[in-house]
């Protein structure tokens, strides 16, 4: 799914925003993610997922920075996730849907903290962006 340069700038604008704060943003997200679907701890039983522990702030950082990797490379996000996505898919083994559960407190977290840049264009730019790292993720499941 081709980005707009609409999209692009959209995408860039928040994550310049989102750059200096990657760790505690990650860390709301992934606290927010156990905390609305409990089922999603059972892929981290190997780290304390309690409030405010390092493994989870760890967590969400790691994953906002490959959202961040992601940024820099829209026009070719399965060369630029490739790795994450082998990792995911054949080591991880991930439930696919819990990326939807992640993008989606990734979005409610960025329209907290930067709600006048999170226009509803900014949103939709969001929201098609972690689609298709979702997307990308999942890809070698099949």
């Amino acid at each position: 799914m081709p980005f707009s340069a609409s999209d692009k700038h959209d995408i860039g604008h928040i994550w310049e925003k989102v750059a200096p704060n990657v760790d505690s943003l990650g860390e709301e997200a992934m606290e927010r993610l156990f905390k609305c679907h409990p089922k999603t701890k059972t892929y981290f039983s190997h780290l304390n997922v309690q409030h405010g522990s390092a493994d989870i702030k760890s967590q969400g950082s790691k994953v906002l920075k490959a959202i961040g990797h992601a940024s820099q490379h829209l026009d070719n996000l399965d060369e630029a996730l490739s790795d994450l996505s082998d990792l995911h898919a054949h080591e991880l083994r991930v439930d696919p849907g819990n990326f939807h559960l992640l993008c989606h407190n990734i979005l409610v977290v960025l329209a907290i903290h930067f709600p006048k840049d999170f226009t509803a264009h900014a949103h939709a730019a969001w929201d098609k962006f972690l689609a298709c790292i979702s997307e990308t993720l999942y890809s070698k499941y099949r």
